[in-house]
């Protein structure tokens, strides 16, 4: 039988329905009753024992990655990246330590690898009962460790695209120590995500060593890519070099300032507000970012939106509302920090 997402699949529907009944205490049962159906389809798609190992244990790793962080939903996070392989005595794991400690002194968790280096920097300073670790499996250097080796928060992944999806999805800001190409690569996707608007606007802090590691790697960005028209300007919005740790913290504390966090609702971009603006505040930001906008539309206040109910505690929050371009993340991340001013 061919099945179908959308056509009506006959007694497979009912049967899958009433297996929902009776395991009981399923949340929105309509989306329960699609992933079934994907499943069965991936079934009859392929024989190919590989492809189909690969599609359960990655539903395996998503929904034990939900669990372990669903009941910290209220508490901001920040991942940190940095190389496995700095040593304790160095500068940079020093400074971590202390970045980490004061993130979770300010009401912060932490999100690592929970490897060596720069990881175990980041959950010493937070302390195991504020860090996550999101582990994977290596052939070398990355035991974990010592900090999260028998936390209830420590999560070991098979599959690189599975822990990078819980870096990014479960965290509210990210910073980067200077470390090799798993470093690189974790903080190039980032980029790329914000660029492109594929995960909310959220502040990303490079912190730099005393070499300038991440200097040297902006004055490469000006010249190799922006020179030669490979990004624009205004992605250069999306980050921000800093050499001190009070600084970067501060950084990410004033990105929450007044905004609060985002959601597209069909055309409309809602971004919820801690307190409202002021039309005169709206009308400046209107003129130094027109280029946000879709042209002839304008920025609105507004009250929640019928489609928000499914985040009831988000509902009394004051709002304005765009009708984004999709074009210009960087600016809009820009635009977002002039929020935060007011």
């Amino acid at each position: 039988m061919k099945l179908s997402f959308k056509k009506s699949n006959g007694t497979i529907d009912d049967n899958i329905r009433n297996l929902i009944d009776e395991a009981g205490g399923i949340h929105h049962p309509d989306l329960i009753h699609e992933m079934i159906i994907a499943a069965l389809k991936a079934g009859q798609d392929t024989d190919y024992l590989a492809d189909l190992k690969l599609l359960s244990n990655t539903m395996k790793e998503m929904r034990y990655t939900t669990q372990v962080f669903a009941p910290y939903r209220h508490r901001k996070k920040v991942t940190i990246f940095g190389s496995a392989r700095t040593q304790p005595q160095e500068s940079a794991y020093q400074k971590c330590v202390r970045f980490s400690r004061i993130l979770a002194e300010h009401g912060y968790m932490i999100i690592t690898g929970g490897g060596a280096g720069i990881m175990q920097a980041g959950n010493e300073g937070a302390g195991s009962e504020n860090s996550f670790a999101v582990n994977i499996r290596l052939p070398f250097e990355q035991m974990p460790n010592p900090v999260m080796l028998k936390n209830p928060r420590l999560i070991t992944y098979k599959y690189f695209f599975n822990r990078k999806v819980a870096f990014v999805k479960e965290t509210d800001a990210v910073a980067v120590f200077p470390g090799g190409f798993g470093t690189l690569d974790e903080a190039m996707e980032v980029f790329t995500l914000i660029q492109t608007g594929k995960t909310s606007p959220k502040p990303l802090v490079l912190i730099d060593d005393d070499d300038n590691y991440w200097e040297s790697w902006f004055e490469f960005m000006k010249f190799s890519l922006l020179g030669k028209g490979l990004v624009s300007a205004d992605d250069f919005s999306i980050f921000t070099i800093t050499k001190d740790e009070h600084e970067a913290v501060k950084i990410i504390d004033d990105f929450y300032r007044n905004f609060h966090s985002s959601r597209f609702i069909g055309e409309n971009l809602v971004i919820r507000l801690n307190k409202a603006l002021t039309r005169s505040q709206i009308e400046e930001l209107e003129s130094e970012f027109p280029e946000i906008r879709v042209p002839g539309t304008e920025i609105e206040c507004c009250l929640a939106l019928p489609e928000e109910s499914d985040e009831p505690d988000l509902m009394k929050l004051p709002r304005m509302v765009l009708k984004f371009d999709h074009k210009h993340y960087g600016l809009l991340v820009a635009f977002i920090r002039k929020i935060n001013t007011y």
